[in-house]
């Protein structure tokens, strides 16, 4: 694989307006009528989310993820994918470029709901 052209020069601010948390996937479902799309329920520590993301195509078992840790953006506006509200979005490596993606993670396990960055 040859890595993509890096994105245009960013600001600092810019950046520090994500706010990128780990959180543990509880539990993983098939969001009905969608080929592509589970919902996960993740553990931030202080509260739960619903965050949907199309891993059914990407993992042949997409519920291996259960009690996984992994970064997530918790400020994107909330929205309905497939009739299922998504608060937020999981980060994970390789999707964007073509590879077969994995989560990005901790290298070790840290309380739920601490920053990156």
């Amino acid at each position: 694989m040859k890595p993509a052209p890096i994105k245009d020069v960013v600001d600092l601010e810019d950046l520090e307006r994500l706010d990128i948390r780990v959180g543990t996937i509880t539990t993983v479902e098939d969001v009905e009528g969608s080929r592509k799309l589970v919902a996960l329920t993740v553990d931030f520590g202080d509260h739960e989310r619903t965050i949907v993301a199309g891993l059914r195509e990407e993992r042949q078992d997409p519920t291996e993820i259960v009690g996984q840790q992994a970064l997530f953006v918790v400020n994107l506006a909330p929205r309905k994918m497939a009739g299922v509200l998504s608060e937020g979005m999981l980060f994970d490596i390789g999707y964007a470029d073509g590879i077969v993606p994995v989560l990005a993670q901790p290298e070790t396990r840290v309380p739920n709901g601490a920053r990156a960055g």
